[in-house]
């Protein structure tokens, strides 16, 4: 595996749009095997905050670190996104991320993510929201059935 924090640093790029997001993401999840973000790290600033239903992460090499540690667990990940907007400085995509991993079946997670850009259009914030539990819980038997029932018991 090449390493990823080789990348060019503060190369020029392109302020990001939902179009740009749309081409880069596409590049990133949809071909078969282990994803590839690369190319969209420039598009990160050195200050990155990426926070998810289970971390915070702060700073460009720990997020690249990260994504690299998902690559490795991955046998396969793809992403589909079903709907983007763009507002200002902030970016909200809904998508649907398919998850192979060794030994277990594939597992989809459905969720949205918001960009948060500064004045040169590179991402500051990245926030993903899913429920993971109750997209992984699905593929188990007993929790399939328990785990709604717990949540709504819990939460009304």
């Amino acid at each position: 595996m090449t390493d990823q924090l080789t990348q060019p640093e503060n190369a020029p790029v392109t302020p990001l749009d939902t179009n740009l997001v749309l081409d880069l993401w596409s590049k990133t999840y949809n071909t078969s095997g282990k994803p590839d973000w690369s190319h969209i790290f420039p598009y990160y600033a050195e200050e990155i905050i990426f926070e998810d239903t289970i971390q915070r992460v702060e700073g460009k090499a720990d997020f690249i670190a990260m994504c690299n540690r998902l690559t490795e667990r991955c046998e396969e990940l793809q992403m589909n996104i079903t709907a983007i907007a763009q507002r200002d400085d902030l970016i909200f995509m809904e998508w649907e991320m398919t998850m192979i991993f060794r030994k277990t079946p594939s597992t989809t997670l459905y969720g949205c993510t918001k960009l948060t850009l500064n004045d040169a259009g590179i991402i500051t914030r990245q926030r993903d929201y899913y429920d993971l539990w109750g997209d992984i819980f699905v593929n188990v038997p007993v929790m399939k059935k328990a785990y709604p029932r717990f949540m709504k018991r819990l939460f009304g």
